[in-house]
């Protein structure tokens, strides 16, 4: 019987399928496709919560099942990151004037992603506050408890590194294992390989420029053909947003949600002020931040549902280049950087609100100048090492935690809520790495204001 209604389910989803195929037939558009499938995707999550339960058989066999359209979609993106942003690079220094733009271009995108951290970091504060979070009403149950002991494991890792052996975990020692995506650092050490080749090469151009004519039409040959491999992927969103909702649907602990439902509010409360903050960024330099929430919805709507910042790069580079008119180097970079630097979600308002939770519980006034100071500071110091000890807001919260002398274990009382909060933090990420290559693009005199405003651009190329 169970294997019968598996079957069931299975075709539910490819009937929503087809009726995703056939909208894209008849031209309907992109972002209305991403919708739908986002739609869809709950509808089948509530159904299979409503009649199996989250923990049946039925529902995990299902969910297996319908992971082949969401994970496996996740994948191919991720297939497509590294090649993407190797080429990309190096094709975008070739057409820089000079090689000294790259830095100006590097240092207002990394000053944008750190600095909207710190800001996340007030924000979430604030948020703590406001709803008079406090980790001792949290009881802890077996998985909270176990959760807790991984995190005092982990934080052993953590204390080993220094923050300048975090910076150097950046630097490449062997580029070709990187883009294997080994080291948790990987794509910043792509992102700095592809800068040498490309920085080499204007040098190259200026003392034998027949031999870099060579490289450079080599170089201009494999980015066309890795950006039609992008547009056949990305052409498969609505279906990947499909599977990704349905799963998690799902799967979402109802109760936890419940038991847990203070911290969720306020987390999602502190997320959406600093969504707003960067559409305030946004309109400060004369751009029209209604514009650009409709451009970005649909790569936020894809970096909720997947929670994964590093997938969502090819999607985020796709818009911002498309759709927003950010220039192409930039647009490359800052969603190369904003996968691991300066995340607004996971490394400001997370341990933010965490360390506040947490602080009564050993005695410290969370109110106190001196706490405060010293959280904003650390998190926007952390912000740029998260990637040299894993990443995610996981180790964002062991470095905060730590280097504040607060307890890490405390941490694993959210684990029913994590993917949630994930989700919403992870969107935030995005978007932050949007907004600093948008902001970047237009104070260095390098957007397409008309591409900006052109309200169906993005239509035009991935469609």
């Amino acid at each position: 019987m169970e294997t019968f209604l598996v079957f069931v389910n299975i075709a539910i989803i490819f009937a929503f399928i087809f009726v995703l195929i056939r909208m894209q037939q008849k031209h309907v558009s992109f972002s209305k496709r991403v919708f739908a499938g986002l739609g869809f995707g709950i509808l089948i999550g509530v159904y299979l919560q409503l009649a199996f339960g989250t923990g049946s058989t039925v529902v995990s066999q299902t969910t297996d099942w319908y992971n082949i359209a969401g994970r496996g979609y996740v994948r191919l993106l991720m297939m497509i990151v590294i090649p993407l942003i190797l080429v990309s690079i190096i094709q975008s220094i070739i057409n820089l004037e000079k090689s000294s733009e790259l830095g100006k271009i590097s240092l207002w995108i990394i000053g944008i992603l750190v600095g909207t951290t710190a800001i996340a970091a007030l924000v979430g504060i604030g948020s703590s506050f406001l709803f008079d979070l406090n980790a001792s009403q949290i009881e802890a149950g077996q998985a909270e408890e176990s959760r807790g002991l991984y995190l005092e494991e982990r934080l052993t890792d953590v204390e080993d590194m220094t923050t300048p052996q975090k910076i150097l975990e950046f630097i490449p020692a062997n580029p070709f294992l990187d883009m294997t995506g080994d080291r948790a650092t990987s794509t910043i050490a792509v992102v700095i390989f592809a800068a040498f080749i490309g920085v080499a090469l204007l040098g190259v151009r200026r003392r034998q420029p027949d031999q870099a004519e060579v490289f450079v039409k080599g170089v201009n040959s494999i980015y066309a053909v890795v950006m039609r491999i992008v547009k056949i992927v990305l052409r498969l969103t609505p279906i990947g947003i499909l599977g990704l909702m349905a799963v998690t649907v799902a799967q979402t602990d109802v109760a936890g949600i419940l038991e847990l439902g203070k911290f969720v509010v306020a987390s999602y409360v502190a997320l959406g002020v600093m969504f707003l903050l960067h559409l305030v960024l946004i309109s400060v330099v004369g751009l029209n931040p209604f514009t650009y929430l409709k451009k970005v919805l649909p790569v936020l709507g894809f970096a909720f549902t997947s929670r994964s910042s590093a997938g969502t790069i090819p999607l985020n580079i796709s818009a911002q280049k498309n759709s927003l008119g950010v220039d192409e180097g930039i647009a490359n970079m800052s969603a190369s950087f904003g996968a691991t630097i300066g995340q607004n979600g996971c490394a400001g308002i997370y341990p933010a609100m965490l360390a506040v939770m947490i602080a009564p519980t050993v005695g410290i006034d969370p109110l106190s100048p001196g706490f405060l100071i010293q959280l904003v500071l650390i998190v926007a110091i952390s912000s740029f090492g998260v990637a040299g000890v894993g990443g995610g807001a996981t180790f964002a919260a062991l470095i905060v935690l730590s280097s504040m002398n607060l307890p890490v274990a405390l941490a694993g009382l959210l684990i029913s809520v994590e993917p949630l909060i994930d989700m919403g933090r992870t969107a935030l990420n995005v978007n932050g790495a949007m907004t600093s290559g948008t902001l970047t693009s237009r104070i260095l005199y390098r957007l397409n204001v008309d591409r900006f405003n052109d309200k169906n651009a993005i239509e035009k190329d991935i469609s």
